[in-house]
């Protein structure tokens, strides 16, 4: 038997209903006859949760002692031992009771994985490891317990299980998330619009960036050169040109325009090390992308429009910001500018927004 799929619900927030969305997921699918167990299942008390776990196999739990406590854990040997072939685990992130076989939750997962045990799991945004300090930084709260993002990021399906500020905040009013007598305090702190706004954004914008990834590995392996646009990824060429600063600021402004914009400055230098442009203010725009949360490209190449397109397309772009040509009008009769020829040869996948600037006519000095 092979290795087991996973599926994991993802929360946007605590509260959205990823455990509901996991138990509806199994009822669906032992309602076309497949195996499904509930392996662990932590309904908080919510009765429409709780409601669902009726009908479906439960594997007995797991009581653990420690310093005087009774902590209950899904029993893995005995899930093994039933081998469904469907199992549902929920909350990835869980720190197990002292003396379990495995520290963490998702490290049981892999092992039913490995048994060739099918998964629906659960975990929340702010469980990831990576986000840590941004989660701390709009809540307030640390995390402790978290799951590494490589884990999640290999799920064979990630369904993001979403709700508006506004909507999950209306079932926190209403007792269907926390006790009556903690429900004013979660909505003054945690559940605050403006946390669960941020909250909401981290989720959409970390499974974009999953869906990228799994686009650029696709477009590798099948040798696709067409731009598939996911999302917004803005090229800018940049000359070393003081016109560099006003072309990234707009390119940045473009990518604000779109959830999860990506924004990528490419400079192309000669191979033969001959150049004018000014290292001094590469150094700055090199600076300034980064403040922009872009990120600066290096390129080596003597036929810039070619070169430029090239790394556009293997980057997946979807647009290209040049400045207007610095060149005086009487040197193109020896032919057409980079941003012309950009242009010209972009094709019907890529935007080419050629950008005025303080520079231009004045005397070329610098490739473009």
């Amino acid at each position: 038997m092979g290795r087991g799929s996973l599926r994991i619900h993802l929360g946007a927030a605590p509260g959205v209903g990823k455990t509901y969305a996991m138990l509806s997921e199994a009822h669906r699918r032992a309602g076309r006859g497949t195996d499904c167990v509930v392996a662990f299942a932590e309904p908080h008390g919510r009765p429409r949760t709780e409601a669902l776990l009726h009908g479906l196999e439960r594997i007995p739990y797991r009581d653990v002692e420690h310093r005087g406590a009774v902590l209950t854990e899904m029993d893995l040997d005995a899930v093994l031992a039933r081998r469904p072939r469907v199992a549902l685990v929920d909350e990835l992130a869980h720190t197990n009771a002292p003396g379990s076989r495995n520290a963490k939750r998702w490290q049981d997962v892999e092992e039913l994985l490995t048994a060739g045990i099918d998964v629906l799991a659960t975990v929340n945004i702010q469980h990831l490891e990576s986000l840590g300090d941004v989660v701390e930084s709009i809540t307030g709260v640390r995390e402790r317990e978290t799951v590494p993002d490589e884990v999640v990021r290999r799920a064979d399906q990630i369904e993001l299980v979403d709700m508006t500020p506004e909507a999950l905040r209306r079932r926190m009013a209403h007792g269907n998330i926390y006790q009556p007598d903690k429900v004013d305090a979660a909505l003054s702190n945690y559940f605050r619009p403006g946390n669960l706004t941020a909250l909401r954004e981290l989720a959409l914008l970390w499974v974009a960036d999953r869906v990228d990834a799994h686009l650029q590995r696709y477009r590798s392996e099948h040798e696709v050169s067409a731009i598939w646009g996911s999302r917004e990824r803005i090229v800018v060429g940049l000359t070393g040109g003081p016109e560099g600063r006003t072309l990234l600021r707009r390119a940045a402004r473009l990518a604000e325009k779109g959830a999860g914009g990506e924004l990528l400055a490419v400079y192309i230098s000669r191979s033969d090390g001959l150049t004018s442009a000014s290292p001094g203010e590469l150094v700055e725009q090199r600076t300034l992308v980064e403040d922009l949360g872009g990120t600066f490209h290096h390129v080596v190449g003597d036929d810039i429009p070619a070169d430029l397109l090239a790394f556009a397309r293997g980057a997946n772009a979807t647009q290209i910001v040049l400045g207007s040509s610095r060149r005086p009008a009487w040197q193109y009769v020896f032919g057409p500018g980079v941003g012309a020829t950009v242009a010209r040869d972009s094709g019907p996948d890529l935007d080419v927004h050629i950008v005025t600037h303080e520079e231009v006519a004045k005397g070329r000095g610098l490739p473009g």
